[in-house]
């Protein structure tokens, strides 16, 4: 049985696979990039000319940039048994989500999303395998 946990956030993607007593690690990065959405004053003046952000033309941007990323973690995923999801912030249920929609067949496979903080490789792959220890 392979068993796979991702750990992921908008800059990578932490794969741990557990298949037949080996554990294999890869990471995957996004390019995705870090918009600062929000403007200020250009000037010290009250009433002076502001900085003009075009947060929809971003974050529909981000949008496509994390689909292509969302696509390339499917296609190192999808020869799992079973998958669990976690991450920080909202990252992970955006994935799940387009798995949900996109990816019917791997969604299928995924027995938990969970939520965690940002982690060390090695407690990633600690919270892997812990938790298909207690899920057999």
């Amino acid at each position: 049985m392979k068993n796979l946990g991702i750990w992921l956030d908008k800059e990578k993607a932490h794969i741990v696979t557990l298949e037949h007593g080996k554990e294999e690690f890869a990471t995957i990065i996004s390019n995705v990039e870090n918009f600062r959405i929000g403007g200020g004053s250009g000037t010290r003046l009250k009433g002076g000319p502001q900085d003009v952000v075009q947060d929809s033309r971003y974050l529909e941007r981000e949008k496509q940039q994390l689909k292509v990323y969302f696509k390339e973690i499917a296609s190192q995923i999808k020869s799992a048994d079973a998958i669990v999801i976690f991450g920080p912030a909202e990252t992970y249920e955006k994935f799940k989500k387009e798995l949900q929609t996109q990816y019917k067949s791997i969604n299928a496979k995924v027995k938990d999303v969970i939520k965690a903080d940002s982690m060390t490789n090695n407690q990633v792959k600690a919270l892997v395998r812990d938790f298909f220890k207690s899920k057999s």
